[in-house]
């Protein structure tokens, strides 16, 4: 039996849950929340006036949770430690347009070593920390830029070199075992030679079986590349925002429905919030986490 205390003893291959929480997320509440692992942001408000300090993590640490750093690589965002708003007026050559969905994110030229340099920049603070790896948002980020004429075959193979860069950075300054978990952009895969599946520790998805409340349109394309992933013997996460907040009978049907799927596929799940605010853990008694 391992011990709780560190990185080198809190292993994924033991995790049967996990959570997802970015906003205000509490190092207390997640140390007795029973999930075994959890994503979280560096700081509560994204700022590094309220980064998390190293004793906050290890406290999570030794409750026997693996905290994760969420990091967008993929778009870059007004509100991070890097951010200069005189690149609204006059934006480098790297920064792209605006998410119209998401207000304050804009796309990146991730393959630009001006951008690299900033991502690495984050990850030093993120070891500094002593997260026991990353969760890498926005490695879908190579379809938008395909959008705009350039090849997707490069602008996949652009993102599989960040994302293993970004690996052997990481794990020369924190250790080999530290973790890397992509979210989405699963059909990166599709352009891999086996190096990307190899150098992962595993991969995370949202929306997999359900789009909010209502069966999810993607899960004939999304289950055969995330069970390439499994059959690597490597665990993956999904989330689905299905829960209306509610415990209506049919809202824990749905949820129970999301989680029997996950399951029966090999991948590990977690059921929250509609609102994808992420801003408050989901524990719903007796089924999330399971006891």
């Amino acid at each position: 039996m391992n011990l709780p205390g560190t990185s080198e003893n809190l292993s994924l291959s033991s995790v049967r849950s996990w959570a997802y929480w970015l906003q205000n997320a509490s190092p207390e509440v997640i140390a007795e929340s029973g999930f075994d692992l959890v994503v979280m942001d560096y700081s509560r408000d994204g700022s590094d006036e309220t980064a998390y300090t190293r004793g906050e993590i290890e406290k999570i640490k030794r409750a026997g949770v693996i905290p994760i750093a969420y990091i967008s690589i993929g778009e870059a965002e007004d509100y991070r430690f890097y951010w200069n708003e005189s690149w609204k007026e006059n934006p480098p050559a790297w920064l792209g347009p605006e998410n119209p969905d998401w207000e304050g994110n804009y796309a990146v030229r991730y393959w630009d070593e001006e951008w690299k340099e900033i991502v690495f920049r984050y990850l030093d603070r993120i070891i500094a920390q002593g997260f026991a790896g990353i969760y890498l948002d926005k490695v879908d980020e190579y379809w938008f830029w395909a959008e705009q004429g350039y090849n997707e075959s490069w602008t996949a193979g652009q993102m599989i070199e960040f994302i293993l860069e970004i690996a052997n950075y990481t794990r020369s300054k924190a250790g080999r075992d530290f973790i890397i978990i992509p979210q989405n952009g699963e059909y990166l895969l599709e352009y891999d030679n086996g190096t990307l599946l190899a150098t992962v520790s595993g991969w995370a998805s949202e929306d997999v079986f359900y789009d909010g409340l209502e069966p999810s349109p993607w899960t004939a394309e999304k289950v055969p590349l995330l069970e390439r992933v499994v059959s690597a013997g490597k665990p993956v996460f999904v989330v689905d925002y299905v829960d209306d907040g509610t415990r209506s009978e049919e809202n824990l049907a749905r949820i129970l429905d999301f989680i029997e799927k996950a399951r029966k596929a090999g991948f590990i799940p977690y059921a929250t919030f509609e609102d994808r605010e992420l801003d408050r853990l989901d524990v719903i008694p007796g089924i999330q986490p399971p006891k």
